[in-house]
C-alpha cells in the first residue's frame, strides 16, 4: 500500500514538475525562434524597399528571391506549437536567408546566446 501510494504521489509531483520545466524551455526556444524569424523579417523588407528603386535584371532576381522569404515567414504558423512541420520550415527559411545573403554579397551570422544575440552584416 504504501508503495503504491508514493508511487502516487511521485507521478503526480514529477508531472506537475514536468509541466513547470516544459512551459519554461517552450518560452524560451519559442522567443529564440520569434527573434531570429523576426530578424529575417526585417532584414528582408529593408532590402526589398532598398532594391525596388531601381530595376534590372539582377535586383530583379534579388527581389524575387526576397519576396518569396518574406512570403515564407508570413506563412510561418507562429501560434500552433503541435505544427509538425515547424522545424523543417524553420530549416527551409534559414536556407532562403543564406541565398538571399549571398545573392546580396552580404555576410550574415545571426547567434543568439544568453550573453548578447546579434545580427552582423
Amino acid at each position: 500500500r504504501f508503495h503504491g501510494e508514493g508511487y502516487q504521489e511521485g507521478y503526480a509531483e514529477g508531472s506537475h514538475v514536468g509541466v513547470v520545466e516544459g512551459r519554461r524551455y517552450g518560452s524560451l526556444h519559442g522567443a529564440k525562434i520569434g527573434s531570429e524569424i523576426g530578424s529575417y523579417l526585417g532584414f528582408a523588407l529593408t532590402w526589398q524597399c532598398l532594391l525596388q528603386k531601381s530595376v534590372d535584371e539582377k535586383k530583379s532576381k534579388k527581389i524575387r528571391a526576397l519576396d518569396s522569404l518574406i512570403g515564407m515567414i508570413q506563412k510561418f504558423p507562429y501560434e500552433d506549437p503541435t505544427y509538425d512541420k515547424l522545424q523543417e520550415d524553420l530549416e527551409k527559411i534559414r536556407g532562403k536567408f543564406k541565398q538571399v545573403c549571398s545573392m546580396l554579397n552580404i555576410q550574415s551570422d545571426f547567434r543568439i546566446g544568453t550573453e548578447r544575440s546579434s545580427l552582423t552584416f
